[in-house]
């Protein structure tokens, strides 16, 4: 082998073991359970035939994964939206001069916990705060069953996730506002603007790049969540939380209907990868113009 080829291969030689890796961990299910979506009931069929887009419209014309679908819209898109507001506001409030610094060392440890807990934690301490008898009923001197309620339910686990995803967003943005220059603050007070004028012109056009790209991520994220919603709700009442992660993980567990469910995932693949399309467009823009 010539010096010359030793040059060219040596940067995919050292690449290679991850590339392996990736292949064998990521790769392959995916070719697995997209193989396993076009066969007629893998698994429990000893001798499975091809079954075409049969699955796919079994699912996609199955009354729960409608169901599932707009749950899982209606609590990406509430999570995304008040994980940026209350991400926003606390990091506005950590990044505020008028707050002092001690104030400021306690607030963010508090405001940095909900991130530290596990997705099993979060459930039960939830479970045992919204229960007919727990804390929050007896401080609004209600009964309510949060989570046993289909009316409750969905909104009870979206304030649920809200509460433990934001702190991403407050840490990011936080390192954002503290990026600004402070000349660009002074010659705006110096122009006349007041707070909401500095915010508009000069905060957020700052923030925005940062916003997109969190924003993108945690609606990826959002949109697969599964330990918290099922150890809260497991789905129920009666789909009143069904979520897409749900609905694919009873399919293949509970029914034993495994193409059914490959087909479920493979959607919720291509909706995941849709989004993560954008994301990287947005930042190969982002990248030209700096």
């Amino acid at each position: 082998m010539s010096c010359g080829t030793r040059k060219l291969l040596s940067p995919y030689l050292y690449l290679a073991p991850a590339l392996i890796l990736l292949g064998m961990l990521m790769l392959f299910p995916m070719i697995v359970v997209l193989r396993y979506s076009v066969l007629d009931n893998v698994i429990m069929n000893k001798n499975p035939g091809f079954a075409g887009f049969r699955n796919y419209r079994d699912v996609l014309t199955n009354p729960t994964f409608r169901i599932s679908l707009v749950n899982t819209l209606y609590f990406t898109v509430m999570s995304v939206l008040f994980h940026l507001l209350a991400g926003l506001t606390f990091a506005m409030l950590l990044n505020s001069p008028l707050v002092n610094r001690t104030v400021k060392s306690i607030l963010r440890v508090f405001y940095i916990l909900p991130w530290v807990f596990t997705a099993a934690v979060i459930a039960i301490l939830w479970r045992l705060l919204l229960s007919p008898a727990g804390v929050v009923n007896y401080i609004l001197s209600t009964s309510i069953e949060w989570f046993s309620s289909s009316k409750t339910a969905l909104h009870a686990l979206t304030f649920v996730n809200i509460w433990a995803g934001y702190p991403f967003f407050m840490v990011s943005l936080l390192a954002g506002l503290q990026g600004v220059p402070g000349h660009l603050y002074e010659a705006a007070i110096i122009d006349g603007a007041n707070e909401i004028r500095q915010f508009r012109h000069i905060t957020l056009p700052h923030l925005t790049p940062i916003i997109i790209s969190i924003a993108m991520l945690d609606f990826i994220w959002t949109m697969q969540v599964f330990p918290l919603v099922w150890m809260t709700t497991g789905g129920g009442p009666i789909h009143a939380t069904e979520m897409l992660s749900t609905f694919t993980y009873k399919l293949a567990f509970s029914t034993y209907r495994f193409s059914p469910a490959a087909a479920s995932a493979v959607i919720v693949l291509i909706l995941s990868m849709s989004v993560a399309f954008l994301y990287i467009r947005h930042q190969k823009a982002r990248e030209q113009v700096q």
